[in-house]
């Protein structure tokens, strides 16, 4: 091998030994996308539009969803009927919903990103986001 193909080969191997350690603390110190629990968690507030167990309707109503794992929230009201429950989450084109079947909670991102649909214990909430 020749001497300058012998200096350019030394000269790439020590680039890339710079560049792999720069590159890895790159991926380190990049943000981390939100998942979808963070980019619901939040205070809302409105109204019961129905209670199948005779609740009856009832304005304002807090319904506080908070983050406590990836794609995952708890869920707690003031309003007695709804008990604090956990819901994993899941995203249909822009909507963000319920990934199980036992309880209704409906973000349409597209339409209205603050609006919060939610069915728990027959007890269906219609809330916004405070900001």
């Amino acid at each position: 091998m020749s001497r300058s193909a012998l200096f350019c080969l030394s000269a790439v191997l020590a680039g890339a030994a710079i560049a792999l350690p720069v590159a890895a603390e790159a991926q380190r110190t990049a943000p981390r996308r939100a998942d979808l629990a963070e980019i619901v968690a939040g205070t809302y507030r409105g109204d019961v539009i129905s209670d199948a167990r005779g609740g009856g309707s009832r304005t304002g109503v807090t319904v506080t969803v908070a983050r406590v794992g990836p794609n995952l929230v708890e869920v707690s009201a003031d309003y007695d009927r709804i008990p604090t429950v956990r819901i994993p989450l899941n995203q249909a084109m822009s909507a963000i919903l319920s990934a199980s079947t036992q309880y209704v909670f409906l973000i349409q991102r597209d339409r209205d990103p603050d609006a919060l649909s939610l069915t728990i214990d027959d007890a269906s909430v219609s809330v916004r986001r405070q900001r």
